[in-house]
């Protein structure tokens, strides 16, 4: 069945384009954005009125943690269509939600499987032993085995020193080890010490920022210079600094995503989704991405920055080539609101629909 939603603005992960659209697609993929009112034959088409309404790229998540197939759908139903994550284990679990994933409207997954980390510290109370590894000769059989069960990128947790996770040889020669299998390095870094860390092991992406004083100037310039990626989950810091009662904390953390804003970094969506239990705090699926949006917008960047964040850009980022954008050829994740989200980025909470590779999603609920 092909669909077409008419009359609408159309944010295409870049920009708002002029003028409104009819915008057609099917299972296969976009089939056209037409200007509003051309008239296409096609066998069967339903119409969609959009107006009054933006159509954008289904959202993408670029820090979730997946429990099962209703994380995949929680997911869906608030419009975000890719959830990145970033620990699952065992490998079986983890491959039996790689066969859902992405159909019958449920949201299409990316992960690393077991995440490495060091012998003590806070990961080390749930991480399987698997995942420990102590010394620089145990980084590549870890990478190897992570590549074999299907890992799309590596992730790593990075500790200040003293704080238990792997040493600076050893995370070095993770990222390296990754490198060679042309993967890509999510570090876990919420503290100074593991963000300095992790830049000088060569991470491509950091997740999490720091709670407490800015990062300092060459911490920020580190960041430039490395072309490194930040994913700042600004949700769960705000969590975190909430159940210690310490709002000041947070305003740091707000900061630091200002300066890396300021100085060209780029900044993705993510919010660290989780219902783990001993989590430092846990945060909803779906619902989580748009106010992360709008905590991106309180640090400083425009909505249509923020937009991008968890659309167009994490798909660069993590090599996404067919999605992040509504142009004719890539998938149809497809996200209608109600508004402006170019101009007020709380309009993605106004969902009229959501499709997940052309299928619609049956919503229970509103953001």
């Amino acid at each position: 069945m092909t669909t077409r939603i008419t009359d609408v603005r159309v944010f295409d992960g870049e920009q708002l384009l002029p003028d409104r659209k009819d915008v057609t697609f099917d299972t296969t993929g976009i089939l056209a954005i037409d200007p509003a009112g051309t008239d296409r034959e096609r066998d069967t088409v339903t119409d969609i009125d959009g107006s009054g309404a933006t159509l954008l790229p289904g959202l993408i998540d670029a820090h979730i943690h997946l429990h099962g197939r209703d994380t995949l759908k929680q997911l869906a139903n608030f419009g975000v269509t890719t959830g990145l994550d970033m620990a699952t284990w065992p490998a079986e679990k983890l491959a039996s939600l790689r066969g859902i994933a992405g159909s019958e409207g449920l949201t299409d997954l990316r992960s690393p499987g077991l995440p490495a980390i060091g012998p003590a510290g806070n990961h080390a109370r749930f991480v399987p032993e698997e995942g420990v590894v102590t010394n620089p000769d145990q980084a590549a059989r870890f990478v190897d085995a992570r590549v074999a069960e299907g890992a799309d990128y590596i992730k790593i947790v990075a500790e200040a020193p003293g704080d238990g996770g792997p040493d600076q040889p050893t995370l070095t020669a993770l990222v390296d080890a990754a490198h060679t299998h042309t993967k890509k390095v999510i570090a876990h870094a919420a503290t100074p010490g593991a963000f300095a860390m992790a830049l000088a092991a060569g991470a491509d992406i950091l997740t999490h920022i720091p709670l407490g004083p800015p990062l300092d100037v060459d911490t920020v310039q580190r960041m430039v210079d490395n072309n490194a990626v930040a994913v700042p989950t600004l949700t769960l810091m705000e969590g975190i600094a909430s159940a210690h009662g310490n709002a000041q904390a947070f305003a740091g953390s707000l900061r630091s995503v200002t300066a890396l804003q300021q100085e060209g970094v780029t900044v993705l969506a993510g919010t660290d989704a989780n219902t783990e239990p001993g989590a430092p705090t846990q945060v909803e699926h779906g619902t989580s991405l748009h106010h992360e949006l709008a905590l991106l917008v309180d640090a400083g960047l425009t909505p249509t920055d923020a937009l991008r964040a968890a659309t167009s850009r994490t798909a660069d980022v993590f090599g996404l080539s067919d999605r992040g954008r509504i142009r004719p050829g890539l998938r149809s994740d497809l996200l209608l609101v109600d508004g402006d989200p170019t101009v007020s980025v709380t309009a993605t909470r106004n969902i009229r629909a959501v499709h997940v590779a052309g299928v619609s999603v049956h919503r229970s609920a509103t953001v």
